[in-house]
């Protein structure tokens, strides 16, 4: 195995410190508890970038603890962020740039979270192909209780150093996992974990569940991973019962995690396996029933029918949502529910603008201006059932909604899974 013994010069040089700016300022995200933002960093970059490259080389930068930051989960419950300053976050990166290729040719095939040129698609590609093509019908679903906050440090450091020699690394990456949270004004100690927010999480969760997937790979047991969601393929409910004990064993023996008993379970395609907001079937994939709840509450969100606001606005404001949960979910054969959603969606908006005429005199001086003959009905403007009915299709009809440019999802080519194969 190759050993890499001096990578802190490459870590601390001018223009790898100005390529980790780059994507940290890509990434955005908020200050850290110094409160500097991307954009203060930048006002300095010269300044700054000099300043780390001193420190780094003369061995005496000193990481900030991170500022912890509680999201509410959309299942329940709570996620702890730990957010890193700007300075770090750039620090950070550095390492990633230049030790990320060192430990990425060693990964497993079937890990797929946060690696470069690898996405949700590709693994979801990967576990229905081992199932519907490969008949490994039955699978494990393992859930890890709080994977990222109960990594051990001493096993980081020691799986970082198989490959790494160079002491001055080793401890600046100490020095980042014992750096400690700051909540509220109170100090904390991080004894364990490498905390979400980190830039160089990602990568160290990897490299640390990479003893996991090769001992997996030797045993001849199929699994796919992202990040801390781990399929585990058998072809029938006792193979895949025996691979959970065994799975089970090496994640809370040798990598001292913990296994969620009540979340992980065994399933199988018959029954539809969840994977990354698909649910995966024997002849289709399908949104997670929970995402689309999750994407209709947002979309409620910003079509209150109260609002005062423009039409043009409210688009402006949902078409990056739309673009971007269409984007993500037309690998699933998704044909009927985008146009059930788009009729939803529409009739939330006509919704709103029947509301804005508040009376159906208004209605009736819009009917006149667009030579629409109506009787004179006495509509209410208050009422959802009234959105739906014909008069109303006709004043706002579906091309009303195409020239303010609201990005129709029915549009989209659906069904794409294979193009990942």
């Amino acid at each position: 195995m190759k050993k890499w013994y001096s990578l802190i010069d490459k870590i601390y040089r001018i223009e790898n410190l100005k390529l980790a700016f780059k994507r940290v300022k890509k990434n955005n995200g908020a200050p850290g508890i110094d409160g500097e933002t991307v954009l203060d960093f930048e006002l300095k970059l010269e300044e700054n970038i000099e300043f780390l490259h001193e420190k780094l080389k003369t061995n005496t930068y000193k990481p900030s603890p991170v500022k912890r930051v509680e999201i509410e989960k959309p299942d329940g419950g709570i996620r702890l962020l730990g957010i890193p300053t700007v300075k770090d976050r750039v620090v950070q990166q550095a390492i990633v740039n230049i030790i990320e290729p060192i430990f990425d040719e060693t990964f497993h095939p079937s890990s797929y979270g946060y690696r470069p040129k690898r996405s949700q698609h590709q693994a979801v590609a990967k576990a229905e192909r081992f199932m519907n093509k490969y008949r490994l019908t039955h699978v494990v679903d393992m859930d890890l209780s709080k994977c990222f906050d109960t990594l051990d440090h001493e096993i980081i450091i020691e799986t970082v150093a198989e490959k790494i020699s160079d002491s001055r690394v080793l401890n600046l990456i100490k020095a980042f996992l014992k750096s400690g949270v700051l909540h509220d004004g109170s100090f904390s100690q991080t004894e364990v974990g490498s905390p979400q927010g980190g830039v160089i999480s990602p990568l160290i969760s990897n490299i640390y569940l990479n003893k996991f997937d090769q001992k997996m790979k030797n045993k001849g047991i199929r699994i796919v991973r992202f990040a801390d969601d781990i399929l585990i393929f058998a072809k029938d409910k006792n193979t895949a019962g025996n691979y959970r004990t065994y799975a089970t064993k090496v994640l809370e023996e040798e990598l001292k995690l913990t296994v969620n008993k009540d979340k992980t379970k065994t399933t199988s395609v018959y029954e539809g396996v969840e994977f990354l907001g698909f649910v995966i079937h024997e002849k289709w994939v399908e949104v997670n029933p929970k995402r689309i709840k999750r994407f209709k509450d947002k979309i409620r969100d910003k079509t209150k029918r109260n609002t005062g606001r423009k039409m043009e606005d409210i688009i402006k404001s949902l078409n990056p949502l739309l673009r971007g949960w269409m984007n993500y979910y037309r690998i699933a054969n998704i044909k009927s529910l985008a146009r059930d959603l788009m009729g939803w969606i529409r009739r939330r908006l006509r919704m709103i603008k029947i509301r804005q005429w508040k009376t159906y005199k208004a209605m009736h001086k819009e009917m006149r201006r667009q030579g629409i003959k109506g009787n004179g009905e006495k509509m209410s403007m208050r009422k959802w059932k009234n959105s739906n009915v014909h008069i109303i299709h006709m004043l706002l009809p579906n091309k009303f909604f195409e020239d303010l440019e609201l990005i129709d999802l029915t549009k989209y080519e659906v069904g794409l899974l294979s193009n990942y194969y």
